[in-house]
């Protein structure tokens, strides 16, 4: 059985728990709940959109529902998350950027955790930061890595930002998708085209910022 998956999402869950105990200021109680709920929905309606692009019935092959390595859709998975977590905690006001660094650094995780699937590297380079697979004269960008570290400086980044309403969540989906879009220059692809999604969620992120100061202030007592 193939456990390099598993160890990568460890990876990803590890990191995500760091960062909570490390960005711990106006937390919501039971913030690990709220983090589980939104990725599990994420993973599911993602691996269920796959099947469908794929041409594969859930309904009638459910078994394949967790063959998660069959693929999973990543716009709809990304989209699911997000919106699960506002949806949950939307009776706490300032709980999604209070959680936001520690989503990143779990991001951060899970792209680290491409050394133990063995697949960090992107395209060709002689720069003196590439190294090659076992076996091969190519040295390559070790592509993940880069998404890794600019993930991990991305959460610092946000942890530092004033507490203004959606400031600290616009800026963490700007930041990711924007560091994917950058990394995608150097990642390997069997097409030109740029991921639209990534777009999607850079504009999402500054109407975000935008809106935030327009809405109305927490009640006495709430945090901002």
């Amino acid at each position: 059985m193939e456990f390099t998956l598993l160890w990568a999402a460890l990876t990803a869950v590890t990191a995500t728990w760091a960062g909570l105990r490390i960005w711990d200021d106006r937390l919501p109680a039971r913030a690990d709940d709220h983090l589980l709920a939104a990725t599990l929905w994420g993973l599911v309606v993602g691996r269920l959109t796959a099947m469908i692009a794929q041409g594969v019935n859930p309904l009638t092959n459910p078994a394949e529902i967790i063959i998660v390595r069959g693929g999973v859709a990543t716009p709809a998975a990304a989209a699911t998350f997000v919106a699960v977590l506002v949806w949950s905690t939307r009776t706490l006001p300032g709980a999604v950027d209070a959680i936001a660094p520690a989503v990143l650094f779990g991001l951060a995780g899970w792209h680290a955790g491409c050394l133990w699937r063995g697949a960090c590297l992107g395209t060709p380079s002689d720069l003196p930061w590439a190294w090659a697979l076992p076996g091969s004269a190519v040295t390559r960008h070790p592509v993940e890595l880069f998404a890794a570290l600019g993930l991990a400086l991305a959460a610092w980044l946000v942890a530092s930002l004033p507490w203004r309403p959606w400031l600290r969540s616009g800026v963490a989906l700007v930041m990711a998708s924007g560091l994917r879009l950058v990394t995608d220059l150097v990642r390997p692809s069997l097409g030109d085209a740029v991921e639209w999604w990534y777009f999607v969620g850079v504009f999402v992120g500054l109407g975000a910022i935008a809106i935030g100061p327009l809405l109305p202030p927490p009640r006495q007592g709430e945090p901002t």
